[in-house]
């Protein structure tokens, strides 16, 4: 069964007795009778292609990945492959063309200005940005319970709102245990309780995939998930579900716009990630963008003008409201390169050696993992 990741908290849903919310990915089949409490954890950064490379040190995972315990199944995470575009996709249940959230950083149409979806605090506003109800407030709405336990950091930002809309918060301090604090929450309380940890993907971006750091983080990850599954209570179910995965770009693959006059030419402003640019062009240059793009990345590359981008229906169906938030020309890296843009980017984006954000197979495929206690 080939799934999505917006099918999750729908089934999630389901599982817990919400009327009318779909379970596309057969959860009442896996997880069994009297289920009246669903964790949901978010692992960042676990690509369903990385976990032969990550089993070796993480017995949990080795176990699932082997078929010993749960359920393991592939699934799809939203387009472009960011984690911001995949959490709101998660929450809302809904596609990036449907929800706005369309990418890593996204231009403001009208302006020049380019919003960073991390640091996104209170401008635009939420509901203007992402107007969509999320799953979370639909499970209130229902009677259902639905905490979302996350870093106190996340508190207060627009990316929380559009994602986790409606949640009950439960914030945590770096220094506090946090399998404690899930499985305390799950404990008070029929109904749905979600994690998220990033220490995976933080290792693969600075340090590399299949880096020591980053077997560090996998066996830091399979310990809290092990911690979960052995103090879950009784009627309580466990997924485990990841936003992409992700590859590692060398020196060799990687161009940088600001270096080459001839990508720079025509681009008013440059928005996107490295393996998924959106350009936004002077006026009356978007063919002559996509032309020049076209011929210099040849088949590294698809390089779309915004209405060819959207016939594709890589984002799904585009609100009309959202559309001009995709660039004149969308350029998606096919192999490993990666799009620097060293005068419109923080310098550390050019030191990253794990990136994601494309259609690969490897950035897209993401695993969910179906256990009890």
């Amino acid at each position: 069964m080939t799934g999505s990741l917006c099918d999750v908290l729908p089934a999630a849903a389901a599982l817990l007795g919400v009327p009318g919310a779909p379970d596309r990915l057969a959860l009442a089949e896996a997880a069994g009778d009297r289920v009246d409490r669903v964790l949901v954890v978010l692992v960042d950064g676990l690509g369903w292609h990385l976990l032969p490379e990550l089993a070796a040190g993480a017995p949990l995972l080795s176990s699932v990945l082997a078929g010993g315990s749960g359920r393991l199944t592939r699934l799809a995470c939203t387009f472009p492959s960011t984690t911001p575009t995949s959490l709101v996709s998660l929450g809302t249940g809904a596609r990036p063309g449907e929800h706005g959230i369309l990418g890593f950083t996204l231009n403001v149409p009208g302006t020049d200005r380019v919003l960073n979806h991390i640091l996104w605090r209170d401008d635009p506003p939420y509901a203007a940005w992402q107007p969509l109800p999320t799953w979370f407030g639909r499970l209130e709405r229902a009677g259902v319970a639905a905490h979302a336990v996350l870093p106190a950091a996340f508190m207060g930002s627009g990316l929380t709102d559009a994602a986790y809309r409606g949640a009950r918060f439960v914030p945590t301090l770096p220094g506090d245990d946090y399998a404690a604090a899930l499985t305390a929450t799950l404990r008070s309380a029929p109904g749905l309780v979600y994690g998220y940890t990033a220490d995976l993907d933080t290792a693969a971006h600075v340090a590399g995939i299949g880096s020591p750091a980053w077997h560090g983080a996998a066996a830091r990850v399979d310990a809290l998930l092990t911690r979960l599954v052995e103090e879950l209570p009784a009627g309580a179910v466990l997924l485990v579900i990841a936003d992409h995965g992700g590859l590692n770009v060398g020196p060799d693959a990687r161009i940088d716009l600001d270096a080459d006059p001839r990508l720079a030419a025509g681009v008013r402003v440059v928005a996107g990630e490295p393996r998924v640019r959106h350009l936004h062009t002077e006026a009356g240059a978007a063919a002559d963008v996509r032309a020049a793009w076209a011929g210099i990345l040849g088949d590294r590359a698809q390089v779309h003008s915004r209405e060819e981008a959207v016939a594709s229906g890589v984002f799904g169906p585009v609100d009309p409201r959202h559309a001009a938030r995709i660039g004149d020309v969308v350029v998606t890296c096919t192999g490993d390169l990666a799009v620097l843009a060293t005068a419109h980017e923080p310098p550390e984006t050019a030191r990253l050696i794990g990136f994601h954000g494309a259609a690969t197979p490897a950035e897209m495929a993401i695993p969910l993992i179906v256990r009890r206690g």
